[in-house]
C-alpha cells in the first residue's frame, strides 16, 4: 500500500511539472505596433486566449508536447507557429508578427476574362469578382439559379421579361440585356434565342467565382459586350476530393437537389455537376396566374481534365440541360381549362454544349491556348394561339498566344463566332415569320498589351478587328475596336483606373421586347435596311483601402458613361434602327467595412439613362435611377454565420409612360456549420414586397391578358431551408 501511494505521488508530481506557461507578444509586421485583442488558438487542446492592451498573450497549464499555435487579428493574415514544449528557455517571450491582409480580391487571377495571368490588383481593366464565402452565401439563398446573385450586385439588375414564366435578362448600367455577354470559363454559351432563359437555368454550386466587367468590353470578346460581360468561372479539381450534396426546399413550392464532385489524380482529373430543380405553380397574389411557373429541370455537366506533362494542360466538358417551364392560368395548369381560363405560356427547352480548352507552355514566359465551344439550343414556346419552335446552333473557336515579361505582357489571337437560328415545324406562323432564319458569322483578330511603365503606372491597350457576315451579303462590315485603360497606384492606400473603348452589336431579333411578346408575329431582321449598333464607353474609378486597429475599410467610387448610336428597336412587329441615340451615365459607390467577425457592405448606384429619339428625350423604361444594396454579416469561421441584407429600388418609368413605384426588399440568412454538413434557413423578401400588392401585372381579361412591364418582384416572401453535405 505504501508503495502505491508513493507511485501516485510521483505521477501527480510529474504531471504538475509537465504543465507549461508560454508568453507571446503579437504585433503588426508593417507598423510594429502591438495588436491588442489579437487571438491565439491551440486546436489540439481546443484552447484559446486573447491579447491584452499590450498585445500580450499568455497560455498556462499546457502539457509537454508539440503544438500548432494559430494567431489571428481582423485585417491581418493568420499565422501558424509550431512549438515543442517544454521550451529550452521557459522564460522566453516569443514575438509574433502578423502581415496586414491585402484585399482578398487582389490575389484573384482573372485569366479567363482578360487572358492575362496577372492578379486583379495589377490589371488596368476594372474587374469585379465574387468569390469564396460570398458566392457560397448567395448560392445558399437561391441554389436553383443565379438571378439573385446578379440582381444584388452593384450596378447590375435582372429584368423579368415574362410575367408568368419568370424569364429574365441582365442589365448593366441601365442598358438592355442584349448588350451584356454571358460567358462560362471565357466561352459564350448563353445568347440569342436562349438568352431569356439563361440566368434561370444556371445553378451556382459548381462555380468558383463570378467576374464582371462593366462598360464596353467588345475589344475583348467582340460584338455584344457594349454594356459589359459576366464570366462564370467553374471549379477545377484539386488533389483533395470535393464531394458536396445540397438539398433545398422553399415555401414557394420549390425543391432543389444538386451534387458536385471533383478530384485530381496524377495525369487526369474530373469534375461532375448534376442537379434537379423543381417548382410547383405558385400564385401568392391569388389572381389566378403564376408568379412562379411550374418547372422541372435536369442538368448534368461532366468534365475531364488532363495533365500529360508539365507544359500541357486542358479539359473537355459537356453540359446538358433539359427544362419544362409551364406558366399561366392556374386552371389550365391544373387541367381544368374552359372557355374563360385559356391562357398559358409553355417553354420546353434542351441545351447541350461542349467546352474544350488546351494550353501549352512554349517557354517559361510564353504559351499558346486553344478554346472551342459548340452549343445547341432547342426551344418550344407555346401560347394559346401560336407555337414558336426554334433551334439555335452556335460555336466559338479561338487560338491565342501570350508572352509575359517583367514589364510587358502581350496577348494576340484570332477567333471565329457562328450563330445559326431557324424555326422548326411552324406551319401556323403568320406569313413572313414561317421559315424565320438568322445566321451570323464573325471572324475576329485581336491584340492586347499590358505595359508597366513605372511602379505607379500600368497601361493596357487593345485593338480588335471584326468582320461580320449576316444572313445575306448586304451590309458586310469591318469593325475596328480600340480600347485603352490605365492603372495608377498613387500610394499604399489609393489606386485609380480610367479607360474606355468602342463597341458594336450586329442586328438581332432576340431582344427583351420580342421575348416579352413570345416572338409572336415578330418579323425577321431586314439587313438591307438596318445597320449595326455602335457605341463608345468611358469609365474611371478611385479606390481607397486601409486597416486600423481591428477595422478594415475599402471604398470604391466609379463614374461611367456610354453612348449608343441608332439602337435597334421593335416598331410594331419589325426591327428598325431608332432615329437617335441612347446615353447612360452615372456612378457606383461600394463600401466594405470589416470589424472582428462582422462585415458590412453597402453599394449605391445612380443611373441616368435617356433615349434621344426624333429630337425627343425620354427616361429609359425599366431603369431605376437609384439602387441601394447592403449586407451585414457575422461569421464565426467553421461554426456559423448569419446576415441581413436589403435592396432599395427607386421608381421607374414604364413603357406606357406611367411610373412604377419604388420598393425595399429585406432578407435574412442563418447557417450552422459542422465538419461534414451545414444547415441553413433563408427568408427572402420577408416584408412581402411585390408588384401585385400595389399594381396590376396585366390589363384586359384573364382569357386574353395583356401583360404590363414587370418592375418589382411578383413572388413575394419566399423562405427556403436546406442541408449541405461535404464529404
Amino acid at each position: 500500500m505504501k508503495n502505491i501511494i508513493i507511485i501516485l505521488a510521483l505521477l501527480i508530481s510529474g504531471n504538475s511539472f509537465a504543465q507549461n506557461t508560454i508568453k507571446f507578444i503579437v504585433s503588426s509586421e508593417k507598423t510594429k505596433e502591438n495588436l491588442a485583442r489579437a487571438s491565439a488558438f491551440i486546436k489540439l487542446l481546443n484552447k484559446g486566449e486573447t491579447a491584452n492592451d499590450k498585445g500580450e498573450i499568455v497560455f498556462t497549464n499546457i502539457p509537454n508536447g508539440e503544438y500548432e499555435f494559430e494567431f489571428s487579428y481582423s485585417g491581418y493574415d493568420k499565422k501558424i507557429k509550431v512549438l515543442k514544449l517544454p521550451l529550452a528557455n521557459p522564460n522566453e517571450i516569443i514575438d509574433i508578427e502578423l502581415e496586414p491582409k491585402s484585399n482578398e480580391l487582389d490575389q484573384v487571377i482573372v485569366t479567363s476574362t482578360t487572358r492575362s495571368s496577372r492578379t486583379i490588383k495589377n490589371i488596368p481593366t476594372r474587374i469585379e469578382v465574387i468569390t469564396g464565402d460570398e458566392l457560397d452565401e448567395k448560392g445558399t439563398m437561391k441554389p436553383g439559379d443565379i438571378k439573385m446573385l446578379l440582381n444584388e450586385s452593384t450596378g447590375i439588375a435582372t429584368q423579368q421579361t415574362s410575367a408568368i414564366s419568370g424569364t429574365a435578362n441582365i442589365r448593366i448600367q441601365g442598358l438592355d440585356g442584349r448588350y451584356t455577354q454571358i460567358l462560362k470559363d471565357g466561352m459564350p454559351l448563353y445568347s440569342g434565342f436562349s438568352g431569356g432563359l439563361s440566368i434561370m437555368q444556371i445553378a451556382p454550386l459548381d462555380l468558383k467565382q463570378v467576374e464582371f466587367i462593366k462598360g464596353s468590353a467588345s475589344t475583348l470578346y467582340g460584338g455584344g459586350a457594349i454594356a459589359g460581360l459576366v464570366n462564370l468561372i467553374s471549379k477545377t479539381p484539386k488533389e483533395k476530393r470535393d464531394l458536396t450534396f445540397l438539398l433545398n426546399g422553399t415555401t414557394a413550392k420549390g425543391f432543389d437537389a444538386s451534387t458536385f464532385y471533383s478530384q485530381k489524380f496524377k495525369k487526369v482529373g474530373t469534375t461532375i455537376f448534376a442537379s434537379y430543380n423543381y417548382n410547383g405553380a405558385y400564385d401568392p397574389a391569388n389572381i389566378g396566374l403564376t408568379a412562379i411557373p411550374k418547372t422541372n429541370r435536369f442538368t448534368i455537366n461532366p468534365k475531364i481534365f488532363f495533365y500529360p506533362n508539365e507544359k500541357t494542360t486542358g479539359y473537355f466538358g459537356i453540359n446538358i440541360t433539359t427544362e419544362n417551364r409551364f406558366g399561366g392560368d392556374l386552371k389550365v395548369l391544373e387541367g381544368n381549362a374552359d372557355n374563360t381560363h385559356l391562357f398559358f405560356e409553355k417553354n420546353i427547352s434542351l441545351r447541350t454544349s461542349t467546352q474544350l480548352n488546351v494550353e501549352h507552355k512554349l517557354t517559361d514566359k510564353s504559351k499558346i491556348q486553344f478554346k472551342n465551344s459548340v452549343g445547341f439550343f432547342d426551344r418550344k414556346l407555346a401560347q394559346p394561339t401560336i407555337n414558336f419552335n426554334g433551334q439555335q446552333v452556335s460555336s466559338f473557336t479561338e487560338i491565342n498566344y501570350s508572352n509575359t515579361k517583367e514589364k510587358s505582357e502581350w496577348v494576340t489571337g484570332v477567333n471565329l463566332w457562328t450563330d445559326n437560328f431557324k424555326t422548326i415545324n411552324n406551319s401556323n406562323l403568320p406569313a413572313g415569320q414561317a421559315g424565320f432564319k438568322y445566321n451570323l458569322t464573325t471572324v475576329g483578330a485581336f491584340a492586347q498589351n499590358i505595359f508597366k511603365a513605372s511602379e505607379w503606372l500600368t497601361l493596357e491597350s487593345g485593338l480588335r478587328l471584326d468582320y461580320s457576315t449576316p444572313t445575306t451579303n448586304d451590309n458586310l462590315k469591318l469593325y475596328i475596336l480600340p480600347r485603352v485603360n490605365a492603372l495608377f497606384k498613387i500610394n499604399e492606400h489609393f489606386t485609380s483606373r480610367i479607360g474606355g473603348g468602342l463597341g458594336y452589336k450586329m442586328p438581332s431579333p432576340f431582344s427583351e421586347e420580342a421575348e416579352a411578346k413570345g416572338y409572336q408575329n415578330i418579323q425577321p431582321i431586314d439587313f438591307k435596311n438596318t445597320v449595326a449598333e455602335k457605341s463608345y464607353g468611358l469609365n474611371g474609378d478611385i479606390n481607397f483601402k486601409t486597416n486600423f486597429d481591428e477595422v478594415s475599410l475599402s471604398i470604391n467610387q466609379l463614374f461611367f458613361y456610354t453612348y449608343l448610336n441608332k439602337p435597334l428597336i421593335l416598331q410594331g412587329n419589325s426591327f428598325v434602327n431608332a432615329n437617335g441615340n441612347i446615353d447612360t451615365k452615372g456612378a457606383e459607390t461600394n463600401v466594405k467595412i470589416g470589424f472582428e467577425d462582422f462585415k458590412l457592405f453597402v453599394g449605391y448606384t445612380f443611373t441616368d439613362t435617356k433615349q434621344h429619339f426624333n429630337s425627343i428625350n425620354n427616361w429609359q423604361p425599366l431603369t431605376a435611377k437609384h439602387r441601394l444594396n447592403s449586407v451585414l454579416t457575422y461569421e464565426k469561421e467553421n461554426n456559423f454565420r448569419t446576415g441581413i441584407e436589403g435592396l432599395y429600388v427607386s421608381e421607374q418609368r414604364l413603357s406606357n409612360g406611367s411610373t412604377g413605384q419604388g420598393y425595399v426588399i429585406l432578407g435574412f440568412l442563418f447557417e450552422k456549420m459542422w465538419k461534414h454538413f451545414n444547415v441553413y434557413i433563408n427568408a427572402e423578401n420577408f416584408t412581402d414586397r411585390r408588384q401585385t400588392r400595389w399594381d396590376n401585372i396585366y390589363t384586359g381579361t384573364i382569357t386574353n391578358p395583356t401583360f404590363r412591364d414587370i418592375y418589382a418582384p411578383t413572388d413575394g416572401i419566399v423562405i427556403n431551408a436546406g442541408l449541405k453535405i461535404k464529404l
